[in-house]
């Protein structure tokens, strides 16, 4: 293994199996939220200078949830050290709350363009990825006041990452486009927009919808008709990390006005000792409880870019729930969760003890997040944290587990 001057790790390994990684982002473009925006929307996304630095601002409020919108210089992948496939492992509370400064380096071509991007996965020794959005997480919690503007920026993105990225190049990166519910007629459009274009995943924000009748979970019924359209297409509902709102509830406590970003949010005494505020698992709970994946068995939900330990937790009260009140549910919400939810082990230092939980092998992923510092800077190191499994279950999580979902062919080291 050796590091260029760009500090991007090369591979030197040969696995005996097809490379997937389900969690990659593409760093935007200026122009990613603006350049398809349609009359009357001019503004609503600005990039300002605010002493030297520029900021974006979502109608007119400046935002520092992505504290480097341009992504000129941007963090090292892996910066805050918390692969697991190394010794020292940091927690990820020492970043959050003020530990040590991460490194930077200027953004690369590859963060940016399709083709250096692929060029790169080939050096690191990957076959396949998602591509998902980094801007992306900023749009929907600070536009949830207007509906209509949520889906105007929101197609206005699909279409930049459609004309610079598409939707599936080369059969090996596969962009993923974002789909709000906040208008069902708008999203039925959306989704078959990017159908048409060749998408295979949408991404859907992991929060309630924010509507002109106020926010409301996307399981509710009343957006049957879009799941039933998803279901007939056969596409995957990705749920990717971002900001789901839920900086209020510290907020609130605190009598503060402050948004959601990568650093203290919050007096840290307070933070460590509060009730847990988990947006992933209010959205399973929506998932499972409110019906949709009972209503809908063949859609599928991945959850991606969220550290392991919601699982093990979570797994324990869906069997403590149905072992005390059985009549709540249809089916055993277990088996409901080993069916329609795919599990990203990120961050994941013991794979096989997840799979005694009785998750399925086919429906455990790798994904390393890179290039962000949260994420891994080898991300094929991850195959040496799973190589105590039998060669069939490390092949389905380093790659075959989401190529059977995106319909793909496997693509072996040696061939």
């Amino acid at each position: 293994m050796e590091t260029n001057e760009n500090l991007i790790y090369v591979s030197d390994r040969k696995l005996p199996y097809s490379v997937f990684d389900a969690d990659n982002h593409m760093y935007e473009n200026r122009d990613a939220m603006t350049k398809f925006l349609p009359a009357g929307y001019e503004g609503i996304i600005k990039y300002v200078d605010i002493n030297g630095r520029t900021k974006l601002a979502i109608r007119d409020i400046i935002t520092n949830y992505i504290p480097n919108p341009t992504f000129e210089r941007v963090a090292v992948p892996g910066g805050y050290g918390m692969d697991v496939s190394k010794k020292d492992v940091a927690r990820r509370d020492d970043f959050r709350n003020g530990g040590q400064r991460v490194r930077a380096m200027p953004g690369l071509n590859a963060f940016f363009d399709p083709e250096p991007r692929l060029e790169l996965m080939r050096d690191m020794g990957i076959d396949r990825t998602l591509l998902w959005p980094t801007l992306a997480s900023a749009i929907e919690e600070r536009l949830a006041s207007d509906p209509d503007a949520v889906c105007v920026v929101i197609h206005a993105l699909n279409q930049w990452m459609h004309e610079h990225w598409t939707f599936n190049y080369e059969d090996a990166l596969f962009a993923t486009p974002i789909i709000s519910l906040s208008k069902l007629d708008a999203a039925l459009e959306e989704l078959e927009f990017i159908a048409e274009r060749g998408a295979r995943i949408f991404l859907l924000r992991v929060a309630p919808v924010p509507t002109w009748k106020g926010l409301k979970s996307f399981a509710l019924p009343e957006f049957d008709p879009f799941w039933a359209r998803v279901q007939e297409l056969g596409l995957l509902v990705g749920m990717h990390s971002g900001d789901p709102g839920y900086t209020k509830y510290i907020n609130e406590w605190e009598g503060a006005n402050r948004e959601a970003n990568f650093g203290s949010i919050g007096n840290p005494a307070f933070i460590a000792l509060m009730s847990e505020k988990n947006a992933l698992i209010d959205s399973l709970a929506s998932i499972i409880g409110h019906g949709l994946a009972t209503r809908f068995p063949d859609l599928k939900f991945l959850p991606v870019e969220y550290q392991s330990t919601w699982i093990r937790p979570f797994v324990a009260k869906l069997h403590r729930t149905y072992e005390n009140s059985p009549m709540l549910f249809e089916q055993d919400p277990f088996e409901t969760f080993r069916r329609s939810i795919y599990v990203h082990a990120f961050h994941e230092p013991n794979p096989k003890g997840l799979l005694d939980l009785g998750i399925r092998p086919d429906h455990l992923m790798f994904g390393s997040d890179f290039p962000h510092p949260e994420g891994m800077a080898d991300p094929l190191a991850y195959s040496e944290v799973v190589t105590e499994l039998s060669p069939e279950d490390q092949a389905l999580i380093m790659g075959g587990t989401i190529g059977r979902l995106m319909h793909v062919g496997d693509r072996s080291a040696a061939a």
